[in-house]
């Protein structure tokens, strides 16, 4: 009977554990993809026959680093049946969710 109790035990902590890495994984990956969202306007620049500054490199050069840090949550992507896996991907990314579940609970 101690045996059982240890392995549910274990299984507990293990279970606590991936849910304490998700939790942080997801909120790392939501901060990144907020912080890139200005790289576009900066990009958009030579089209719209303005030049960059060197600040504006020094962005690009920024916002880049940050999409490398979150390269390999974009591998979903370009995987085989990865296309498939976009809904589940959203799904745990989307914070509206959380907002609604955190307020049914408040109340």
């Amino acid at each position: 009977m101690a045996h059982i109790r240890g392995l549910t035990s274990r299984a507990g902590a293990l279970f606590r554990s991936v849910a304490t890495l998700t939790h942080r994984e997801k909120q790392f990956l939501i901060a990144e993809m907020s912080q890139v969202r200005g790289l576009l306007p900066i990009l958009m620049k030579p089209r719209n026959r303005q030049r960059w500054t060197a600040e504006d490199r020094a962005q690009m050069a920024l916002h880049l680093r940050r999409i490398s840090r979150i390269s390999p949550y974009l591998v979903v992507l370009v995987m085989p049946g990865g296309f498939f896996l976009l809904p589940a991907l959203a799904w745990w990314l989307d914070r509206r969710r959380n907002r609604a579940r955190a307020r049914a609970s408040g109340s």
